[in-house]
């Protein structure tokens, strides 16, 4: 627990950092709160059906916007695409709260909270790009990811809880009044931020491919590769259950505990405090070689608790198993997303990660309207046997294929990891960038005496020192000597130029050797590692000027 501390203190120390985070910690809650609200008004009007129905109209849209929401995250400014989406949420949660004061016809009020259901889908995959683009440190971009991480969390704790509280002595309109506000504040904390001028002209200087090739990139990738589709399908499996899952807090608390609405936020809230634990245990998964064991267990933890629920109608073991089972889903969407980041092609990881949000919010909408209709015909326990026994079976059916995903894959290398994480260039690259890295790099043993590039030949690997020392020259003078730890060739990579150095083994070396093709796809596909890779070339040529220096 101190490190988590120590990691959110340091975030907050920095302004930017910290208006970002308080913004996205906003967002998430007042997702889950207008949500938990809607369902709660449509359930008032006929039940759990109604309930399936508002969740079905709400998110299939979102499904299809989601794909062209990763895109503009991709192609445009993203600092207009952030402020953009936190007012088109400001505003369509205002005009929800406005139809349900007046109470318009239902199909007009659910048809304004669609909108404000489809801006949602932009904020999440944007905030993605913002976080590398605004810090200035591998440090910080690593705290940066975990408060994120904390923030996703406390939202699906917090925002049903909020929710439930307020739904006390309200209505759902004021739900969606407050939270109009939290996220017209969000607004104004990340307008204006830092770096986007610099981030747009790297956008201007874009190849680009046609709009329709881009958007459906995502799309190409699964088409590809079976192994990308098996994991989006199993992830979806468990996006189901969670759409079942909103309507089921409220179909518990009415009808199984004859409770009033309300307490369908409590029992929202327990989940999410158990999603909360599980993302802290979800970090045990960091350095596995295999991770579908762990996709196994945690989707039986997800749905076996669900199931029993009706065999304890109580609220206090409700609320337990509850638990049990968010800290199940939380470790299960955490093991399956790090399977397709390992496995996602760089050039098209956030199209993919847009393509699962599509299906996501598509696959919610299924468990929503299914569950509601299992509800109404067989009842509240029978709709928890079979919410709880999807993603069980989903994993039995796909289990052998799944297995197959990381059969073969190899424990990772931690020397060869720690020396990748000590390069400025590749420090801000997420773990399953390196992971691919790590995949492909080969070590090389160098014996004394020898060149291991020489100036004028192509250059065609980065190099890190392992073992021994390096001698480096620029035409013929020497102009410095490198040591374990250091890299050197990437001027040489980044800039499509001759080698600018000859570097000689003093001693005899120990290698990490990057292929040109390796080390362009992960430094030029993550915006903070390309900028530092290009400031570390820059130094490196200053510090050789008037010479020409690559160091290697």
């Amino acid at each position: 627990m101190p490190e988590q501390v120590r990691v959110v203190l340091a975030v907050a120390r920095q302004p930017t950092l910290l208006r970002v985070e308080l913004a996205y910690l906003g967002f998430k809650t007042a997702e889950y709160a207008t949500w938990m609200a809607i369902l709660v008004y449509g359930y008032a009007i006929g039940g759990a059906a109604a309930a399936g129905i508002v969740a079905l109209v709400q998110l299939a849209p979102s499904g299809i916007v989601a794909p062209i929401a990763s895109y503009a995250g991709d192609r445009f400014r993203w600092d207009r695409v952030l402020v953009a989406g936190y007012l088109v949420l400001a505003v369509s949660d205002a005009a929800t709260a406005g139809a349900l004061y007046a109470g318009l016809p239902v199909p007009a009020t659910v048809l304004v909270a669609t909108v404000a259901s489809a801006a949602l889908t932009v904020i999440r995959p944007v905030q993605a790009v913002v976080l590398p683009a605004i810090t200035h440190s591998p440090a910080d971009l690593t705290a940066a990811n975990a408060v994120s991480s904390l923030a996703d969390s406390l939202g699906i704790c917090l925002g049903p809880l909020a929710a439930g509280l307020l739904l006390l002595r309200s209505q759902p309109g004021d739900v969606f009044a407050v939270f109009a506000i939290v996220t017209a504040l969000g607004a104004l904390l990340v307008a204006r931020l830092p770096a986007a001028d610099a981030d747009a002209r790297a956008l201007e200087a874009r190849p680009r491919a046609p709009i329709g090739r881009e958007v459906l990139g995502g799309f190409e990738a699964l088409a590809r590769d079976r192994r990308l589709l098996l994991i989006v399908l199993v992830l979806g499996s468990s996006t189901v259950v969670v759409g079942a899952l909103d309507v089921l807090y409220i179909a518990v608390a009415v009808d199984l505990l004859h409770q009033t609405a309300s307490w369908a936020g409590v029992l929202g809230a327990a989940g999410g405090l158990g999603a909360i634990i599980g993302a802290f245990a979800a970090v045990t998964l960091v350095g596995r070689r295999r991770l579908t064991p762990a996709v196994a267990a945690s989707g039986a933890l997800y749905g076996l608790p669900i199931a029993a629920i009706g065999q304890i109608p109580s609220l206090l073991g409700a609320s337990v198993l509850f638990a049990m089972s968010g800290a199940g889903s939380s470790v299960n969407a955490a093991a399956g997303r790090t399977l397709l980041q390992r496995l996602a092609p760089e050039s098209t990881l956030a199209r993919t990660f847009g393509v699962l949000e599509g299906l996501s919010m598509l696959a919610m909408a299924l468990g929503s309207f299914g569950i509601g209709l299992v509800v109404r015909s067989l009842g509240v326990p029978t709709g928890l046997l079979v919410a709880g026994l999807v993603v069980p079976a989903v994993l039995l059916a796909a289990w052998r294929e799944l297995a197959a995903v990381d059969r073969h894959a190899r424990a990772p290398d931690h020397v060869a990891l720690e020396l990748l994480r000590r390069q400025p260039i590749f420090a801000p690259l997420s773990a399953p960038s390196i992971e691919r890295i790590l995949a492909e790099l080969s070590w090389l043993d160098v014996p004394a005496g020898q060149a291991v590039v020489r100036q004028g030949e192509p250059g065609d690997r980065y190099y890190v020192i392992g073992e021994g020392e390096v001698m480096v020259s620029v035409d013929g003078r020497p102009v410095g000597t490198r040591g374990p730890g250091d890299g050197f060739g990437e001027i040489a990579l980044l800039r499509n130029v001759p080698r600018t150095a000859t570097v000689l083994a003093l001693s005899r070396l120990r290698l990490l050797a990057v292929e040109r093709e390796r080390f362009l796809e992960a430094v030029t596909g993550h915006r903070q590692s390309r900028f530092t890779a290009e400031a570390v070339a820059a130094a490196q040529l200053a510090t050789a000027s008037p010479a020409r220096f690559d160091d290697g």
